[in-house]
């Protein structure tokens, strides 16, 4: 009789180690290895720009999808290549530049849907409101949440599962090319974002997200053939910042004129 009870405390022993390792070691190493096995860029945080000049040369305003803006630059390689919600523009230096209108709240419900599996209501009560009203509430936060801020010894594995989702969220939306070199905070009169690109580092390129209630506009910048050695400056992107502005009626329009 003694036997089978040891037997049995045995047994017992073996699965509250098991469900011990599976419940809470298991989701603590996997926080643990995935922090350590991320790339350098998802311990970045974004920082104000040193730099509020604004290039006053020569260049174009243009139009596209309710959005008008201007760029610094008067070599545009002629009208661009337009689709319902994006146009890439090739000026004669090198330079390319692509920009991309999108609705509101793209981002987070991308997230919710593919990351998540939730619905956008599902995902806004798991989060709250005010995490999820907005694509530039979330990536602030997003952009905040660092290897280091990781609750490795959190007792629920949710926890540990969902911080290593937005861990990898971060990592894959801040790109190489240009995040490595530094993330900036940015914002105009009506639109506030995020820049991933230091023109001092001189990065292959930019990328510029300006987001609003109403929607937002996403600008890449890539110099990899721009033929002027100093790259684009700061005071150049901030052009293309600042001008930024909804056409009033809000029509889908295109075109550039001489400014």
């Amino acid at each position: 009789m003694r036997k089978i009870w040891r037997i049995l405390a045995i047994v017992a022993t073996t699965i509250a180690v098991i469900a011990f390792f599976v419940y809470w070691a298991g989701p603590v190493g996997l926080s643990i290895w995935t922090a350590w096995k991320a790339p350098s860029r998802a311990s970045l945080t974004p920082v104000n720009l040193k730099d509020s000049s604004i290039s006053q040369g020569p260049g174009n305003r243009l139009s596209y999808f309710g959005y008008e803006f201007e760029v610094p630059w008067n070599d545009i390689d002629g009208e661009g290549k337009l689709t319902p919600n994006r146009v890439l523009l090739t000026f004669r230096s090198g330079l390319q530049i692509t920009a991309t209108a999108f609705p509101a709240k793209e981002f987070v419900n991308g997230v919710a849907s593919s990351f998540f599996g939730m619905s956008p209501q599902d995902f806004e009560a798991k989060f709250g409101y005010e995490v999820t009203r907005s694509d530039y509430e979330f990536l602030n936060r997003l952009y905040e949440f660092t290897p280091k801020k990781m609750n490795y010894w959190a007792l629920s594995s949710s926890v540990h599962y969902r911080e290593c989702l937005l861990l990898m969220i971060k990592s894959t939306s801040l790109l190489p090319w240009a995040a490595d070199s530094g993330i900036f905070t940015i914002r105009n009169q009506s639109y506030a974002g995020f820049q991933q690109g230091n023109p001092q580092a001189r990065p292959t390129g930019f990328v510029v997200d300006l987001y609003s209630d109403e929607g937002g506009i996403e600008f890449i910048l890539n110099q990899k053939d721009y033929q002027n050695p100093a790259g684009v400056s700061q005071a150049e992107i901030n052009r293309l910042i600042q001008s930024l502005h909804k056409i009033q009626g809000g029509a889908p329009v295109a075109g550039l004129r001489q400014k």
